[in-house]
């Protein structure tokens, strides 16, 4: 009588090192599920976000987004046009919206990375649920990221605890924590996002395909 042994998923930590204002960071997190969605009986992924700002000295207005781009990166409003264009196919072959007519502003991120921090330890989902809404705050309605009344509703919306929220935001609770993460993956060698750290040692940089992830991840595992 023959006996089969079912097959244990390999468990993989994995950071996901963003900025809510990042769009690659979106469309990486997207193909990022989709990937775990395909692995699902052999992966087991426990999914942790650290913070990263791309823009930290970014003030309370925000900026003008083609202002912005051409002050950063010295991009001509073609060149613009044509990464917009880049970003909402790629982000639309992973399942997410970008209105880009919506979005025309640059904001600081640091509130939101607090209340991310916190939570992360108010129950199992709760910060990927967060990290998803402000995403789509953001980049498919084009609202402010650094606004602590839309901070709170969002985290109500995801079964967050909104006077909490809105007394973390009104202090600077979660505030050294996160500048320590962000110092901790600086220090790391991260200067651009997403960077996708699985068992603290592997890296997979960037807004990848899923297949790429799930090549990536297939390996990792079979080596865990």
């Amino acid at each position: 009588m023959s006996t089969t042994t079912a097959t244990v998923p390999a468990t993989l930590k994995i950071d996901f090192v963003s900025d809510v204002s990042c769009p690659w960071c979106a469309i990486g997190l997207n193909g990022l599920q989709q990937a775990l969605d395909e692995l699902q009986g052999s992966v087991q992924a426990e999914l942790h976000f650290q913070p990263f700002e791309l823009n930290p000295n970014m003030g309370p207005e925000g900026q003008d987004i083609a202002e912005h781009l051409a002050e950063k990166y010295g991009a001509s409003p073609e060149q613009s046009a044509a990464n917009r264009e880049a970003i909402r196919q790629r982000g639309e072959s992973v399942g997410f919206r970008f209105d880009m007519a919506a979005r025309g502003r640059i904001y600081n991120t640091f509130d939101a990375h607090r209340l991310l921090h916190w939570a992360e330890g108010q129950g199992p989902g709760r910060q990927l649920a967060l990290k998803k809404a402000l995403f789509e705050a953001y980049f498919s309605q084009g609202q402010n990221p650094s606004d602590p009344e839309l901070l709170v509703r969002l985290a109500a919306s995801v079964g967050l605890d909104a006077d909490r929220a809105r007394a973390i935001l009104a202090s600077d609770e979660f505030a050294a924590e996160v500048r320590a993460q962000e110092q901790l993956y600086q220090g790391a060698g991260i200067h651009s996002v997403p960077a996708v750290i699985v068992n603290d040692r592997h890296l997979i940089q960037g807004g990848q395909p899923p297949a790429v992830f799930v090549q990536a991840l297939r390996q990792i595992a079979a080596g865990a």
